[in-house]
């Protein structure tokens, strides 16, 4: 295997700043020598692959480097006995395609606490459809929904035709919640096929953000991209509201008081998919691949060659994007 060579997309730096992405010759030594080799099937493009795309050292600190923080696929050479040869597999979050090489390889090699046996519901396009946004989205909704059930009110989703969000809005429209999206996006069909009640224009959302606490409108939010729109989010919440924070793609900064928080007794939950201990995961894939399964999973993704993915991290990075971009590497 070890001169066995695979094709990958490998971001390189080729002058000090400067980066250039191609689809290369890679080869199975160059691997990291970890416990369970996977050959890829099926991966998915996140925002955070198109940072390590582009150079973005909070990401990345060494190039050359193959992003990539999803993959599904079979297992070549385990040597451990808790994962075996030819199993279906899904990899996500940890360190993969952030300093591990990742899934826009053919191969990856990691350690076997990473491994996450595939669901017997779930095929590995699926698994893929959901990746790290739909096991994000899925973290999002097992807090939410703990507490806030559909009779309470509905729930606002922001980024909604992102991935995370236009997971989340599709499966809380699939158990029965009333959902209200927040998009710039101003085609409206994407959001209306998910099942999504009420879309907010973005800029209508932020025009009136200056007082303490807003209006009561949502049970519940979950917020994909922080900064005002989050702000805007929490102020609008119904006394003993739930709201969860995932991203920070507007901005890191959460321009707010503790009114919300000490008046109405809003609840702001972090979410972080990347270090979600390996018994909660499995719930959450569990969750994802039977009751929150929703009838139009198949319809929310565009999938892709390897050799079509230099153009669409350009326009993640742009907000161009809507649903999920699948990778076939077969």
């Amino acid at each position: 295997m070890d001169k066995l060579s695979y094709r990958a997309l490998i971001v390189d730096e080729t002058k000090k700043n400067r980066f250039s992405r191609q689809i290369k010759e890679a080869f199975i030594k160059d691997l990291p020598d970890n416990d369970v080799l996977i050959r890829v099937h099926y991966s998915s493009l996140n925002y955070k692959d198109a940072l390590s795309a582009t150079g973005n050292r909070g990401v990345t600190k060494e190039y050359p480097h193959t992003p990539g923080i999803d993959a599904a696929g079979i297992v070549e050479e385990s040597r451990v006995d808790t994962v075996k040869r030819g199993e279906k597999v899904i990899v996500t979050s940890y360190d993969l395609g952030m300093n591990t090489k990742g899934g826009f390889g053919q191969y990856i090699c990691v350690p076997a606490d990473w491994v996450v046996k595939l669901p017997r519901e779930l095929n590995l396009k699926q698994s893929m459809i959901y990746g790290t946004a739909g096991f994000t989205a899925g973290m999002s909704i097992f807090k939410l929904t703990r507490t806030i059930r559909p009779e309470h009110g509905g729930i606002l989703v922001t980024g909604a035709t992102g991935g995370v969000g236009s997971l989340a809005a599709a499966i809380l429209s699939h158990l029965g919640y009333r959902v209200t999206a927040v998009s710039g996006k101003t085609d409206t069909t994407f959001l209306e096929k998910l099942g999504v009640n009420d879309i907010i224009n973005r800029d209508d959302f932020l025009k009136n953000t200056a007082p303490p606490i807003l209006k009561p409108q949502w049970a519940g939010a979950i917020d994909t991209v922080g900064g005002q729109i989050l702000a805007t989010a929490i102020k609008s919440i119904k006394p003993d509201g739930i709201v969860t924070c995932c991203g920070n793609v507007a901005s890191p900064d959460l321009p707010i008081n503790v009114f919300p928080f000490i008046l109405r007794g809003v609840s702001l939950l972090g979410i972080d998919s990347q270090h979600c201990p390996m018994e909660f995961r499995l719930k959450i894939w569990e969750k994802l691949a039977t009751d929150w399964k929703f009838n139009l999973l198949e319809s929310i993704y565009n999938e892709i060659s390897l050799d079509k993915l230099n153009n669409k991290i350009d326009h993640i990075l742009k907000g161009d994007l809507k649903g999920r971009t699948l990778i076939n590497l077969d």
